[in-house]
């Protein structure tokens, strides 16, 4: 069970490693991009590649849900990214119950978007773990974790791909340890649980008063959504990657310096942050520095924050 690009290396490492995967369940279709065209979700399109059957259930709420699980007559279910919760009834199935897959050392980041928030939060230390399902959030019982570092400039989509790889082999192991009895699962210390809610478009928004190393981890956390955004003479863009500089001589936020090569904005901390690639609505990703010369931007001017 899966839709996001982060489980596609545990789908394919099921089936490279010879387990019989019985259906792959994920999400509907929807329509997507400018042109709303429908778009099936990553893990559908790697089941099709594989010749796996697909199933996608509008919901799990109804008895048709019911049956469809029920008739799968599988060992187990594995759960990676699949975007929704699971109904008790279903948890209680599979004999060797519902291994999870989560972008997170538990119980720590439980929710939506470990990844994202993790480096948003300047982290530097993050990992994948497998649970246990139970009818909490992300609130299982831990079989295997393991970790690794963020690295300082590291963005999520580099990130969740490493997490994903990691993430499969863990998947592999945790199987064979519930199987060979070798694993147990061991209860999370929810006295330390943190939580990853799911992102806001307004989370997005640029703050020039914050520090410039908290903006730099916004812009490498919600590219690409829902992306680091901010005005500039009325009209918004968005920052698609940053480097924190040296400290400013102005002390407004989001006061402009533009020199040869660069063009730079004051945060809160009176740090500079270079505005490394920028994207204009409907056009194409440029260097700041073409976005300042394009533009003809002048030092002093002012960068809004970002707003409805």
């Amino acid at each position: 069970m899966g839709t996001a690009e982060f489980a596609v290396p545990t789908l394919k490492r099921l089936v490279h490693d010879g387990f019989s995967v019985t259906a792959v369940i994920t999400q509907p279709d929807r329509p997507a991009g400018r042109g709303q065209a429908i778009r099936f979700t990553p893990v559908k399109q790697a089941a099709l590649d594989l010749q796996l059957p697909v199933i996608q259930p509008s919901t799990l709420k109804d008895d048709a849900a019911r049956q469809l699980f029920a008739q799968l007559d599988a060992d187990c279910f594995v759960v990676v990214a699949y975007g929704k919760l699971l109904p008790p009834w279903l948890i209680q199935i599979p004999k060797w119950g519902v291994v999870n897959l989560h972008g997170s050392l538990l119980p720590r980041y439980r929710g939506a978007a470990p990844i994202q928030w993790a480096v948003a939060n300047g982290e530097t230390e993050t990992g994948v773990c497998t649970m246990r399902i139970d009818e909490g959030l992300d609130s299982g019982p831990v079989y295997l974790c393991e970790k690794t570092s963020i690295e300082p400039e590291e963005t999520v989509p580099e990130l969740s791909s490493r997490l994903a790889t990691m993430g499969s082999s863990l998947v592999i192991r945790t199987i064979h340890g519930i199987v060979d009895g070798s694993l147990q699962a061991k209860p999370q210390d929810h006295a330390h649980a943190s939580f990853a809610r799911t992102l806001r478009k307004q989370d997005g928004y640029v703050d020039w008063s914050r520090p410039a190393g908290t903006i730099h981890n916004h812009v490498r956390a919600f590219n690409p959504w829902p992306g680091a955004v901010a005005e500039f003479r009325g009209a918004d863009f968005r920052i698609l990657k940053s480097r924190v500089g040296q400290p400013s001589d102005s002390n407004r936020p989001g006061t402009i310096s533009v020199t040869k090569g660069k063009i730079e904005a004051v945060c809160g901390d009176g740090v500079n942050l270079e505005l490394v690639e920028v994207q204009l609505p409907g056009r194409k990703p440029i260097a700041g520095r073409d976005f300042a010369n394009g533009l003809r931007v002048q030092s002093g001017e002012i960068f809004e924050n970002g707003h409805e």
